[in-house]
């Protein structure tokens, strides 16, 4: 799942073809009117549309800052699958072909990087730019990437204009007062309704389902009988939700670090569960810095650093570093490092370097750069999708004595993200358009093993989610990366997850079990 900072890698080949013309079955759900067959015959018609259509491939628009020969192009989708020949809205799509043989090629391999809001479309540049990781996997297939409907070049969406966004600092996402919760109800009634100002047309239609139909639909548009899929983070549950509305369609899927795709979990819970689980990783992550005192001088013990860092977001409050950082600005790139272990050196450098007297890093790692405008557009967009889809998706609760009453009694014990996680979700409280039931996620006629991969300390999506995705999907296989808790585990270096990784891809074959895989090597300043 998509945070301010980026919310956001077992089984036997099914034997057979998939008949163009089969329509997908409906969701069995009680709430048939949200994934009903309406829905499925519209998914239908329009796969039926883009596989007689294809995909015109030209070179990327100069402005993308995609080079050749990775090549691009647009796949018209329905906004309302209820009117599948109603209005149509384009999605970007891009891929380069395999690097091995003719004989080689197993077809094309479909990316989402999570979000909701992320942006696949760098996906092919694994081959470009060489990534050992994806070597051999790229040998036998086309790495396609895409655009989720509402994201950068499908047709996007907006709430406020990008550059108030990026405006810095804002209010510190702690309250200290009623008057500071007032505040930022406030705020979050202001960005619903930006939303539905700038959007609203789009709005209904920003759902986890509709982009797993428009995911079929890309699968139809490149001539594939069936899906290849690679998922993380939110991709996860796309992944989940496509195997449950397309479930005879899937050929291979890996998703890695699981969303919980249980109904009562999407997405109030889920939050509520993200709140705990960053702080586990947060005081991993103090006593990771504190074992290296000798290097960055910020104490022996977690509270020792947790010190440092209660100074270091007392000052910023105080007066805004450089005029431009305060709390709310420190915890955009603070929270990196519970998201992945990349972060740990650079994050305990920075804090580091503000003890010895230098506010310097901080200020440059945490402030916003209000002269790139591209960037600036790009955030606020994954931010007004990332809103729209998980408003959309499930129906949230309008009380405001609810979630004051929930948060309040989280931030006591897990105070690190709480109240910034709050107010991210709130405009979803008083959202302007119709929120769906979630989908739920089960195994259906014709899904093959799926490969679930997840860390046991992953923060942004907490273990419990590839345990339940696990049950859902009767016959995937699980690997674990026990101790470790980077987010997204397919793209670290680990042999043990990445030769299964490419055994899954390549052969279809996994362990007769699941697997337990000891971590990725722990950062070393």
């Amino acid at each position: 799942m998509r945070r301010t900072a980026v919310l956001g890698s077992a089984g036997t080949l099914i034997a057979g073809t998939l008949m163009v013309g089969a329509i997908a079955a409906p969701v069995a759900n009680a709430d048939n009117r949200d994934h009903g067959w309406s829905e499925a015959r519209g998914a239908q018609v329009a796969a039926d549309r883009a596989a007689k259509q294809g995909i015109k491939w030209t070179d990327c628009p100069t402005d993308w800052a995609i080079a050749k020969p990775i090549q691009c192009g647009y796949v018209s989708v329905p906004l309302d699958y209820a009117r599948p020949n109603g209005k149509q809205i384009k999605l970007a799509v891009d891929r380069i072909g395999n690097t091995g043989t003719k004989a080689e090629r197993q077809g094309a391999l479909i990316y989402n990087p999570g979000g909701p809001g992320g942006s696949g479309m760098r996906f092919p540049t694994r081959v470009t730019s060489k990534n050992p990781l994806w070597t051999n996997t790229s040998k036998a297939y086309d790495f396609v990437g895409f655009d989720p409907r509402g994201v950068g070049h499908s047709t996007p969406i907006s709430c406020v204009d990008p550059q108030e966004y990026a405006k810095a600092p804002k209010a510190d996402p702690v309250p200290s007062s009623e008057a500071d919760k007032r505040a930022q109800r406030k705020l979050a009634a202001e960005y619903a309704d930006g939303c539905a100002e700038r959007s609203g047309w789009m709005l209904p239609y920003m759902t986890t389902p509709n982009t797993a139909r428009d995911l079929d639909v890309i699968r139809a548009a490149l001539g594939e009988k069936k899906l290849n899929y690679l998922g993380v983070s939110y991709g996860t549950y796309l992944g989940a939700v496509y195997g449950t509305l397309f479930p005879s369609h899937v050929r291979r899927m890996i998703v890695d670090s699981v969303v919980n795709p249980d109904r009562d979990n999407i997405w109030y819970q889920a939050n509520l569960e993200q709140d705990v689980a960053f702080q586990a990783r947060w005081d991993e992550w103090e006593d990771w810095v504190a074992k290296y005192d000798a290097k960055f001088h910020l104490g022996t013990t977690r509270a020792q650093v947790e010190a440092q860092w209660l100074k270091l977001r007392a000052d910023a409050k105080k007066s805004p570093l450089d005029g431009k950082v305060g709390p709310a600005e420190l915890l955009g790139y603070f929270q990196k490092a519970p998201y992945y272990d990349s972060y740990w050196v650079p994050v305990a450098k920075a804090l580091s370097a503000y003890a010895a007297g230098d506010i310097k890093p901080v200020v440059e790692a945490s402030a916003p750069d209000m002269s790139d405008i591209a960037g600036n557009i790009a955030s606020e967009n994954g931010n007004a999708v990332y809103t729209a889809v998980e408003c959309a998706d499930a129906k949230w609760p309008t009380s405001w004595r609810k979630w004051d009453r929930d948060n309040t009694k989280l931030n006591k014990d897990y105070p690190f993200l709480t109240w910034s996680n709050a107010w991210m979700n709130l405009p979803c409280a008083t959202w302007s358009t119709k929120q769906q039931n979630p989908v739920e996620v089960k195994t259906g006629k014709g899904l093959p093993q799926v490969l679930i991969v997840q860390s046991t300390n992953d923060a942004a999506t907490p273990f419990q989610g590839a345990v339940e995705l696990h049950k859902a999907f009767e016959n995937s296989r699980l690997i674990i990366e026990k101790g470790a808790g980077s987010h997204g585990v397919t793209g670290l270096v680990n042999s043990c997850i990445n030769s299964r990784v490419d055994d899954y891809l390549l052969t279809g074959k996994t362990d007769k079990a699941d697997y337990t895989c000891t971590p990725h090597a722990t950062p070393v300043p």
